[in-house]
């Protein structure tokens, strides 16, 4: 027979790392940038609850997305704290991220399609620079070096 968790027990760092498959590093880090939060035990260890492990899980995917830590906490900062994110919260967030996911990838593929087309001379001003000049615009700014400084 299984031993019953008692979900009220605050987990250490260690297994806080385990759990959710994280360096004890990173959830210091996590901790410090304000992702998740904690507490000191009487013995000044660190300690967590079990939501912390749910907030890792989001924070872990939001990134592999390639969404900015500041935005994410930006993002867990609007929903309630002390208690498990749930399946509605997870639809806010994702519903946010997605417009953002698009752009990047219509961005994404944009460049992918003008790479060719791109004569890789680092100049950055002729007409024929798809990529970085399009339209020649840097050309109307003048001769030289227009991008320093940017």
């Amino acid at each position: 027979m299984a031993a019953k968790i008692d979900v009220h027990i605050p987990l250490g760092v260690g297994e806080v790392a385990r759990r959710s498959g994280v360096t004890v590093a990173t959830v210091h880090f996590y901790e410090a940038k304000g992702l998740i939060h904690g507490q000191r035990s009487p013995g000044n260890q660190r300690r967590y609850h079990r939501d912390v492990l749910r907030r890792i899980a989001v924070i872990k995917v939001a990134q592999r997305a390639g969404i900015p830590l500041a935005t994410i906490k930006a993002a867990l900062e609007e929903l309630p704290s002390g208690r498990p994110l749930t399946a509605k919260d997870w639809t806010q967030l994702s519903t946010r991220w997605r417009d953002m996911l698009n752009e990047r990838i219509n961005s994404l593929t944009q460049l992918r399609d003008q790479l060719d087309g791109c004569i890789g001379c680092g100049c950055l001003s002729l007409a024929d620079c798809p990529l970085r000049n399009p339209g020649d615009r840097l050309g109307q700014e003048g001769d030289g070096a227009v991008l320093l400084g940017q």
